[in-house]
């Protein structure tokens, strides 16, 4: 028989009280926006066909709260990742209410990552050696970080516009993210990993209403804290490296990248694509990867699985071959990017040469 240990049990009981949680406040939730009326209605660049209600990231964000002041210590600086949290979680609610500009949305990414950075000193210190930079020098580690922070964030949050699309990613990421802090991340970075099981049990409590066909969505109130959560395990995950016997050693930039591959190799597609066609990167379209996916045949929940299997294997693959340094593998991750989009380019043109073909 397998003993389990003190915190071994903690972490999961967090999990499962997280997901009973969430699990149990979605149909409330779904109740409350029938009768107040607030649906995502379908548009031009939907894939729902029906008015749908938002404001799932609200039983998320309940089950992960609850959960992580409950089981969790709250030491280095998971308190102030909660006052992030609650900060954009009311930038999010707002916005699935009444609509939040792009450059509010931006102050308020900018007032969370100033709180885990300057008040718990969540930064990134050294870049590990890539393109020979060791440690960075401070205003260029708080610029970096608030970068990645960003990025991240809105990565996680355009990336949820299929069913059960985003919470299956950030299932994975923050599962991942939680196995190597909670592992080797010693106790300063154990209460990161009950912040990543945590949202893992929020998560699966969120999918059972959220897969096709969709009961509700996570709307901006979930995918941006999500996205913020995420951010933040990324960075303590890759400031492992700098310490002695981690097993990815150096590598951890480009592991870190390739746990969160699909969203942001779908970013920076759909902003390159539209900068390229002279707009904003910030306007909406049917461009990204899973409305490609779609357009070649595949179901939402194939599409799904697809690009869950996809990050977990680029995931996978990479962290196999760690000993070959960040260099190599972020090189092989932006070639496999641009393969990827060469190949759904080609896709997408031999399927309107067949639409005008057939008309």
């Amino acid at each position: 028989m397998y003993a389990i240990s003190t915190g071994g049990l903690q972490l999961l009981l967090a999990a499962l009280w997280a997901l009973l949680i969430s699990l149990f406040a979605v149909p409330s939730i779904i109740y409350v926006a029938h009768h107040r009326n607030l649906f995502d209605a379908p548009n031009g660049r939907s894939v729902h066909t029906q008015p749908t209600p938002r404001l799932g990231g609200v039983a998320v964000l309940a089950g992960f709260l609850s959960a992580l002041t409950i089981f969790a210590p709250l030491a280095g600086g998971v308190q102030y990742l909660l006052a992030g949290c609650l900060l954009l979680f009311f930038v999010g609610l707002k916005d699935d209410l009444v609509t939040v500009s792009v450059a509010k949305k931006f102050v308020g990414q900018l007032l969370a990552s100033g709180v885990v950075m300057l008040m718990a000193d969540v930064r990134l210190t050294s870049l590990q050696g890539l393109l020979g930079i060791g440690t960075l020098p401070l205003g260029v580690s708080y610029g970096l970080t608030f970068l990645v922070i960003v990025g991240i964030t809105n990565a996680i949050n355009l990336i949820d516009g299929l069913d059960g699309l985003a919470g299956t990613l950030v299932l994975l990421s923050s599962g991942t993210l939680g196995y190597y802090l909670y592992q080797y991340g010693g106790e300063s970075a154990g209460s990161y990993a009950f912040a990543a099981v945590c949202l893992m049990g929020g998560i699966v409590g969120f999918l059972r209403y959220n897969f096709h066909k969709a009961n509700i969505f996570m709307g901006d109130t979930g995918s941006l804290v999500c996205g913020f959560i995420v951010a933040v395990l990324a960075i303590k995950f890759v400031e492992l490296g700098n310490g002695p016997a981690q097993p990815l050693g150096s590598a951890t930039p480009a592991v870190a990248l390739a746990i969160l591959f699909v969203p942001l190799f779908d970013t920076s597609r759909v902003f390159l694509v539209r900068i390229l066609a002279g707009k904003s990167p910030f306007a909406p379209d049917k461009n990204h990867v899973h409305h490609r996916v779609l357009a070649l045949g595949f179901s939402q929940i194939g599409t799904v699985l697809l690009l869950g299997l996809l990050n977990a294997a680029v995931t996978g693959l990479v962290i196999a071959y760690a000993h070959l340094g960040s260099l190599v593998l972020i090189g092989g991750l932006v070639a496999l990017g641009v393969g990827l989009s060469l190949l759904l380019e080609a896709a997408q043109s031999r399927a309107v040469r067949r639409q005008l073909a057939a008309a």
